[in-house]
This record gives C-alpha cells, sequence and structure tokens, in this order.
C-alpha cells in the first residue's frame, strides 16, 4: 500500500512539473511574440517619421532622415533575407556571422545619424556629412552583397532543383508511355508437301489409265 502511495506522489509531482514546465514554454513564447510585434510597432512608426522628415525638414536635417532610412531598410532587407535561406543552406552560418559584425557598425552609424538629429549648430552638422554618407554607403554596400549572394546562391538551387525535377519528369513520362502488348506466339508455317505424298483430291485417281479395271458393261 505504501508504494502505490509513493508511486501515485511521483505521478503528481511529474504531472506538476510538466504542467509547470508547458506553461513557463507558453509564457515565454507569448512574451518573444508581444516584443517582436512591439519592435515591429516601434520600427514601423520611427520609418513613418524618418520619412515624414525626408520630406518635410530640407536641408541637413532632411539628409541625415534619408541616411538613416537607407541604412535601416538595407539592413532590415539583408537580415530577412539570410534568416530566410540559412535553414536551407546551412553554408550561410558564415554569412550570418558577418552580417552580425556588420550590425554592430550599423547600430552605431545609427546612434550617431540619430544623435545629430539633434544638434543646433548646422554648420556642423553640414560638415559631417560627407563622412557620415560614405560610412552609410560603406555600410549598405556591404550589406547588399550579402544579400545579393544569397538571393542568387537560393535562385541557383532553385533552378537546379527544377531541372533535375525536370528531368525526372521527362523520364517518367517516356516510362509511361511506353507501353507493349504480350507478344503472340507465331503460328507454325505449314510444312510444304514431299515429292511422295502428294495430297489427294477427293474422287480423283492416280492410276494411270491402262491400269483402270474396266467397269463390267450392263449387258441387260
Amino acid at each position: 500500500m505504501e508504494a502505490i502511495l509513493w508511486v501515485l506522489l511521483l505521478l503528481f509531482l511529474l504531472f506538476v512539473t510538466v504542467g509547470v514546465y508547458a506553461a513557463v514554454r507558453t509564457v515565454r513564447a507569448a512574451k518573444r511574440g508581444i516584443d517582436r510585434t512591439v519592435h515591429q510597432a516601434r520600427r514601423t512608426v520611427e520609418d513613418t517619421r524618418l520619412r515624414a522628415r525626408q520630406l518635410a525638414q530640407p536641408g541637413a536635417a532632411g539628409q541625415l532622415a534619408e541616411l538613416r532610412l537607407s541604412l535601416r531598410t538595407s539592413m532590415r532587407a539583408t537580415e530577412q533575407a539570410l534568416r530566410a535561406a540559412a535553414p536551407q543552406d546551412r553554408s550561410l552560418s558564415e554569412s550570418l556571422g558577418l552580417f552580425r559584425r556588420l550590425s554592430e557598425h550599423g547600430r552605431e552609424l545609427d546612434d550617431d545619424l540619430k544623435r545629430l538629429e539633434q544638434e543646433p549648430d548646422k554648420a556642423r552638422l553640414a560638415s559631417l556629412l560627407p563622412e557620415l554618407r560614405e560610412r552609410t554607403q560603406r555600410i549598405t554596400h556591404s550589406a547588399g552583397s550579402l544579400r545579393w549572394a544569397a538571393q542568387d546562391r537560393a535562385q541557383r538551387f532553385a533552378q537546379d532543383d527544377l531541372d533535375a525535377l525536370g528531368r525526372e519528369i521527362d523520364m517518367e513520362a517516356g516510362a509511361l508511355r511506353h507501353w507493349t502488348s504480350e507478344p503472340q506466339e507465331p503460328r507454325p508455317a505449314p510444312e510444304p508437301p514431299s515429292l511422295g505424298t502428294a495430297p489427294r483430291a477427293e474422287g480423283y485417281s492416280w492410276q494411270k489409265p491402262w491400269q483402270k479395271s474396266a467397269r463390267p458393261e450392263n449387258t441387260a
């Protein structure tokens, strides 16, 4: 009886542990989903603000907004392309590592651009724009190189897979059309009659005329 109670207690503890673990996993997944949604919402709001500032504020302020928008768009597109292709292509792990290092430089540049949005000295801001534009172009060009290489690689793999599939389909279609009927056994050809066994016609005698027996004449 005591053993049964211990078994029931262990089962109860096991069920409680599994329930707590499942609840924690659910809460963490929900928290990640909420954080991702909030991050996307903030990013959308920031991009909208930058577009409006680019159009509404000419001069250095508008150029800063243009640089930030170009940087953010390029980095986001590259990240999406690499993460989408990485599960199917393990060789992109090194590219992801390079992109993480590039992202650090991108975040630093974005922070610098964001701080300069509050710079009151327009002359100083104008003097810094060439160097900031060069940094932005270098980072966006590197991000674009990774993105284009990943896209070209994915398209090449898709083309190769499509070519292989087309060859398999052609082979299968040819096999389906290659039907054959059961071969019929050929009928034996009639043997030619030998010289001594010529066929006789019914009612015909091969006796010579002088060998025919004389029929008795009817004297009646």
